[in-house]
Formats: structure tokens, C-alpha cells, sequence
């Protein structure tokens, strides 16, 4: 199966959010190169917000570009075989974290924001992960900072959708 074909199946799949996936599929249906970057008209991304294993605090980067403290994730490669596939590996590259286990049900969330010319949209499917006991972390070439924040501090540091990330990763807890 393609990516295409499991991002579609995933976004049919999702419960949820109904109008938002319907723009999500119907990007995808007038869109065949929807999944990369180089769709000008905004592209699925693929994100995972990182948990610990006590489930009291989540792990976050200051992403360099933007300069703001987010979930890890970016951009779909040929070689994933899936948008669970692709969040855990952004996760993975951009934590350092290794071991870490996707929440079962798929998606928790979708966040479609605009980004800079020229791609202009971000469709990014958001996942949970749950980091392994032993979990250690380090800033990669994306990041300026990792670093843990307990669940009630992440409205202090990172913006809404964060935030509704966060909070739909809680109730799938």
C-alpha cells in the first residue's frame, strides 16, 4: 500500500473532527502529490506528542525555525510506510528517544495551520507515543532545546494546538 492510500484510509478511519478530515480527504482527493513537500498547496505532515512513562509529563522541542515548543514531527519520506511510520520516525530523529511505542486507535488529533510560501498548509495528523522507562534524550540538528514539561505547564510554554494535542492525548489515556 502507498502512503497516499494509508493516509486516506487512516483519515476515513479517523472519528473526529468531521470537518476538518473531510478537508483533509478532499486536499488529498484534488491533490495526488498531497503527501510531499513540494505540493504548493500544503501537504500531510505527520506529528507524535511524546509521553512519559509515568504519563505525567510530555516531551517537547524548540523548534529551530520557528522558535516555538512544540510536539516532534515534520514531513512524509518515500520510505515510510505509513503516517504512523512517519510520525514515529520524526519523533524518534527529533527526541533521540529510541523505544518508543505508539498509543494504540491511531490519530488523536488533526491541526491544519499555514506555513510560509510556498507550500502554505501544514495537514498534520497527530499521534501519541509513549517513551520506554529508561528514555534519554537530545536536541537534534532541528531543535534548539528538549526538554520534559509536566502536563500543567505546557499552556505556559506552547501554543493551542499543543495544547489540544495534549489534551485529546489525555482523554486516550
Amino acid at each position: 500500500m502507498s502512503l497516499y492510500d494509508d493516509a486516506v484510509l487512516v483519515l476515513k478511519g479517523y472519528e473526529g473532527q468531521e470537518e476538518l478530515r473531510q478537508a483533509y480527504l478532499e486536499h488529498l482527493g484534488t491533490h495526488p502529490d498531497g503527501m510531499w513537500k513540494a505540493c504548493e498547496d500544503g501537504h500531510i505532515t505527520a506529528s507524535a506528542l511524546v509521553i512519559d512513562p509515568a504519563r505525567e509529563r510530555v516531551l517537547l522541542t524548540l523548534h529551530k525555525k520557528l522558535r516555538m515548543w512544540l510536539q516532534m514531527g515534520g514531513h512524509c519520506e518515500p520510505g515510510d510506510t505509513g503516517l504512523e511510520a512517519a510520525a514515529l520516525r520524526e519523533a524518534t530523529e527529533e527526541s533521540g528517544v529510541v523505544g518508543l511505542t505508539l498509543l494504540p486507535g491511531g490519530p488523536v488529533a488533526l491541526d491544519r495551520h499555514p506555513i510560509p510560501a510556498p507550500c502554505n498548509w501544514h495537514f498534520d495528523v497527530q499521534y501519541a507515543v509513549l517513551a520506554p522507562p529508561d528514555a534519554v534524550h537530545e536536541v537534534s540538528d532541528e531543535s534548539l532545546d528538549v526538554r520534559w514539561f509536566a502536563y500543567d505547564e505546557v499552556a505556559d510554554v506552547a501554543d493551542e494546538s499543543v495544547v489540544r494535542l495534549l489534551e485529546a492525548t489525555r482523554a486516550r489515556l
